[in-house]
């Protein structure tokens, strides 16, 4: 039996409950890890509270992300006491998650632990911090470098964007952050960015083409502030989607990716190949400021998770939730 978030599907309806669970729940793996640190993540919230159809097995431990110690492993590539993370794969949504004491996975899924990261800082960074790195990576590799004018981080107070703030500033870019808690501009500009801006200047449905503004984007939120995002991008800049907080949908125009060679990049966390995982990590390894990771880190244990969730979805949550497992 483990301790855990199990999320089940019968005649009493959809339910997320803290329970003990049989580990005949857990599916096949060559590689069994117990769990130090698990996240709480926004596609975490959609699966607790059932706001959308992100689990698609049942019944299923919740969780995208986590970071543990190897107890079993019958791949050759892992040894008991490896220290090991794990971000996307389908963990949480059609495989057993990180919110639990015990995942049972496939070995060619993980990643080693960084020796400059503890457990507990890998999920501060999570699957979050690992996909805004994807998209300064993504900017990066398109040409854009620092001097070339301002980066917008749209939905800034969530995981991915505070993230994104602490990398890019780091890395000498000026950040203006898209928040609709202007409230918290202190702490974002704390993080590293340089201005922030209501997300009602980009939420609103808007031109095919706009006033240039922005050198490169990463966006969270999707819908019109993507499309406006798009519109207001400098010639031959780029936008780095990872997100939908604001809707699936994209009301644009192909304006301004034929009249000013504006690129947009789909950033994808989820299934990325190894290879694009461990320049990630490394990266965030070299870039990130643990010190503003811990600023913008708040933990909670399995027995608040739940309320946590509902909280994430009314968006009274900012930066990133860690979760400790085993309390």
């Amino acid at each position: 039996m483990l301790n855990g978030i199990l999320i089940t599907k019968d005649e009493a309806g959809y339910q997320a409950r803290l329970q003990a669970i049989d580990d005949a729940v857990l599916q096949e793996g060559d590689v069994t890890v117990s769990i130090e640190w698990s996240t709480l993540n926004y596609k975490d919230g959609l699966a607790i509270t059932g706001k959308a159809p992100v689990v698609r097995r049942f019944p299923l431990i919740p969780g995208i992300d986590f970071a543990g110690t190897v107890s079993e492993s019958s791949n050759p590539a892992w040894k008991i006491g490896d220290k090991v993370i794990l971000n996307g794969w389908g963990v949480g949504e059609t495989h057993c998650g990180g919110l639990a004491e015990v995942a049972r996975i496939k070995g060619e899924w993980l990643v080693p632990l960084p020796k400059q990261f503890s457990t507990r800082q890998a999920m501060a960074i999570g699957t979050a911090g690992y996909t805004a790195m994807l998209c300064v990576l993504a900017l990066e590799k398109h040409g854009i470098k620092a001097g070339d004018g301002d980066i917008l981080v749209t939905g800034a107070n969530g995981g991915v964007g505070s993230v994104a703030i602490a990398l890019l500033a780091k890395l000498g870019y000026r950040v203006v952050a898209s928040t609709g808690r202007v409230a918290e501009a202190e702490h974002l500009k704390a993080l590293g960015a340089s201005e922030v801006i209501d997300r009602n200047e980009l939420s609103a449905p808007g031109k095919p083409i706009g006033k240039e503004r922005w050198a490169g984007v990463v966006d969270t939120v999707g819908s019109h502030t993507l499309a406006n995002a798009c519109a207001t991008t400098r010639y031959r800049g780029a936008v780095a989607a990872c997100g939908l907080a604001g809707g699936m949908d994209f009301p644009a125009t192909v304006a301004p990716f034929i009249l000013r060679g504006v690129t947009l990049y789909g950033i994808d966390s989820v299934m990325a190949p190894l290879s694009v995982r461990q320049e990630a990590w490394a990266r965030l390894e070299r870039d990130l400021d643990t010190a503003k990771l811990d600023a913008m880190t708040k933990e909670i244990g399995l027995g608040e998770v739940l309320e946590a969730a509902g909280q994430l979805m009314a968006g009274q949550i900012r930066g990133r939730v860690i979760v400790d497992v085993n309390r």
